[in-house]
């Protein structure tokens, strides 16, 4: 399960760098044909702005880390591990109670713009949209996580969401077996 969770936080990444990648790409066909040809292209902008905004949403839902996450440290480690845990579990909570309460909505919004396309492509505005449901089913799924692993007594800070927790028997024969 590990090397699958692994596997897949790399194609996360991978995805994310080629969505940045045709994103340069993009804005260097922009300034070439503006600038240097004097041929204005519109499609190039929207594109950026779209490539923009999945890179955006797909890297928050799946490649950024806890501890890229903006929190108030002074006020959370001015506290305990007790105290820490129980901020955590409130703060989880209502992340996940907040994307669970708007997803209907979301999806309800998402979905009418199935009838609308963008200006200069044609793409359907669902299409361009649907990164934000990809990313509100991640918070929430990384927020429940992370109320689990409190509430359990698991480690529960500066980890990626997706780690998976190995008992210390497990970690000694795995290192042995990557070492023979």
């Amino acid at each position: 399960m590990l090397k699958i969770l692994e596997w897949l936080n790399e194609r996360a990444k991978d995805i994310a760098s080629v969505f940045l990648g045709m994103m340069f790409l993009t804005f260097i066909v922009q300034i070439v044909f503006r600038y240097v040809l004097n041929l204005p292209l519109d499609w190039t902008l929207e594109l950026c702005l779209t490539l923009w905004l999945w890179v955006v949403f797909w890297g928050t839902a799946f490649v950024m880390e806890d501890q890229d996450h903006v929190r108030f440290d002074i006020f959370y480690h001015s506290h305990g591990e007790k105290g820490r845990r129980i901020l955590t579990f409130i703060y989880s909570a209502c992340i996940v109670a907040a994307f669970v309460i708007s997803l209907p909505a979301t999806i309800s919004y998402v979905t009418f713009y199935k009838i609308k396309k963008s200006m200069t492509m044609g793409i359907r505005l669902d299409y361009v949209f649907s990164v934000y449901l990809i990313f509100a089913v991640a918070i929430i799924l990384q927020y429940s996580l992370r109320c689990w692993r409190v509430a359990t007594g698991q480690p529960f800070e500066a980890q990626s969401f997706y780690a998976i927790q190995i008992a210390p028997s497990e970690a000694a024969s795995l290192s042995e077996t990557k070492a023979s």
